[in-house]
């Protein structure tokens, strides 16, 4: 069977789960068309740019007849607190996570503590759809896309059966709990749809408690605009100033809706992503990063997700992560940002300076 065959190489390119479904439009196309209304995607306008493509995959690509759905893993600390459930049953404790253990060093989102994943797939990812071609035959055309094509993913990956849409908004493996990527292969190869995946969440809600800017308005409804993933990643102007407190010292994404999930219980130590894991962004130094540069910055972080923000991005982050949890000793870096030809870094340093200040007059 072809399937058996996509899923082999699949499976030896090193991808840890590989489903199939059809092309056919997701039912909740009308449910994002909403979201949209509702301006919850915020400044990201390439959601509502490609929103019919998003909704219709044959805008994509026409004739397509299936989507082959993968996942890789990048749990890497199997066992620890992170992985255990019940660890962020309460959003104080949530946001005491991010501000206890060292009040000088930076939270980077778990996915970004490696190589970019979109580089790091991507060529496995090439390499499947033109295997995916040469078994069709002449006449299949296939498109692979990593976390970057106008395609309603998470929603064609629990139609796959490679997980189910949690309470947080994003698909919970019951093999790997939470730490999953997500890509995909979009196919004029018909191939047998595998069951979807039945929702597992029961009454939990412990991801809703762990938000700590709650962004997750109720089960299975997330305002981006108040999320702390695109607050430091994908909005490009000034944090608002009510939610710079709830940030604690995370300076790229947020993984406590994520952690707080009983699933991760059956989390594995990941397999294509392991070797490419970048440990000195587990706990970096606030203040260090404040004093970088342009040409610093982009060395630092060089082929990994957190070029995104660019430099005033992340010093913007790294002010308000200062004016969380840093001392006396941050003033004098944050003075000197203060007066950054960035006007993005200088307001962030000035309202950061105001914060410590207050606490250590």
């Amino acid at each position: 069977m072809m399937k058996d065959a996509i899923r082999r190489q699949a499976r030896e390119l090193g991808f840890d789960d590989c489903r199939f479904t059809s092309a056919e439009a997701p039912l909740s196309g009308k449910q994002f068309q909403k979201w949209i209304a509702d301006n919850r995607h915020g400044d990201m306008a390439w959601l509502e740019r490609t929103a019919p493509k998003r909704i219709e995959p044959q805008h994509v690509l026409p004739g397509a007849k299936s989507v082959i759905c993968l996942a890789a893993n990048y749990q890497t600390r199997v066992g620890s607190r992170e992985s255990r459930a019940g660890n962020f049953t309460q959003r104080n404790d949530a946001h005491r996570s991010s501000l206890a253990p060292r009040r000088s060093t930076a939270l980077i989102a778990r996915y970004a503590q490696f190589e970019d994943y979109h580089d790091v797939l991507g060529e496995p990812l090439k390499q499947l759809a033109a295997f995916v071609d040469h078994i069709g035959g002449v006449e299949t055309r296939s498109l692979w896309y990593v976390d970057t094509g106008p395609l309603l993913e998470r929603d064609f990956a629990q139609r796959a059966g490679l997980g189910f849409i949690g309470k947080h908004t994003n698909l919970i493996s019951r093999k790997f709990g939470n730490w999953i990527l997500l890509a995909e292969i979009l196919t004029t190869l018909e191939l047998e749809p595998d069951a979807p995946a039945q929702n597992h969440c029961g009454k939990c809600a412990r991801c809703l408690a762990a938000c700590p800017t709650n962004a997750i308005t109720a089960p299975f409804q997330l305002d981006a605009r108040r999320c702390i993933s695109y607050l430091t990643i994908e909005l490009k102007g000034a944090i608002p100033v009510e939610l710079r407190p709830a940030i604690g010292n995370r300076i790229f994404g947020c993984d406590d809706c994520l952690a707080a999930c009983p699933w991760n219980r059956f989390a594995r130590e990941s397999n294509l992503m392991k070797t490419h894991a970048r440990p000195e962004l587990a706990a970096p130094d606030l203040q260090e990063l404040l004093q970088l540069d342009e040409a610093g910055f982009k060395s630092r972080f060089a082929g990994t997700p957190v070029l995104r923000t660019k430099r005033r991005g992340l010093l913007r982050n790294v002010c308000v992560a200062l004016g969380n949890v840093g001392d006396a000793s941050a003033l004098p870096h944050l003075e000197k940002a203060a007066h950054d030809p960035e006007p993005l870094i200088a307001e962030h340093a000035h309202w950061a300076v105001i914060q410590i200040k207050s606490r250590h007059p």
